[in-house]
């Protein structure tokens, strides 16, 4: 969108970037919850079918999200005339980088989470010491993932120079 393009488009464009950011923070938080109440619980049946459904919202919820969080907020930063400089919206990059960073292992530990117990139920067999030292790869990559989404909001409402 051209910089002078109506300032319309704008407010389309925050509800989408704020729509995508609930989603993006909703989804992880809503499939972290399930996933540690599952493995939790210890019951293999309900490990390997929350899982499965982990994996499957964050190809069907995250990723629209995390594609759109960019798009949407390139094209708010220039509808305000702002630079990816500001200090504000280079933080909040700079965190949405380490956000990435986490989440891209942790979606190859999901689905081998998933795999892991959907063959220990398949077999009969209980989940083994890959699944728990997985797990908790899995469990310390969401809180820097977490907090940084936190501060990102913050930083969104804040605006600090």
């Amino acid at each position: 969108m051209p910089h002078d393009a109506p300032m319309e488009w704008y407010f389309p464009l925050k509800l989408l970037h704020i729509l995508s950011s609930t989603l993006l923070f909703g989804t992880g938080l809503g499939t972290a919850f399930f996933a540690l109440s599952a493995h939790r619980s210890g019951d293999l049946a309900t490990i390997a079918h929350t899982w499965r459904h982990v994996v499957w919202a964050d190809n069907l919820f995250t990723w629209p999200a995390v594609v759109l969080q960019p798009i949407t907020g390139y094209l708010l930063i220039d509808r305000l005339g702002l630079s990816l400089s500001t200090p504000w919206i280079l933080y909040s990059l700079i965190l949405y980088l380490l956000i990435g960073l986490c989440w891209l292992p942790v979606l190859w530990l999901q689905a081998r989470l998933r795999d892991l117990a959907l063959t220990a139920q398949r077999s009969g067999n209980a989940l083994g010491d890959d699944y728990r030292r997985l797990f908790r790869y899995w469990f310390a990559l969401g809180w820097p993932a977490f907090v940084s989404v936190i501060a990102i909001f913050a930083l969104m409402v804040l605006k600090p120079s």
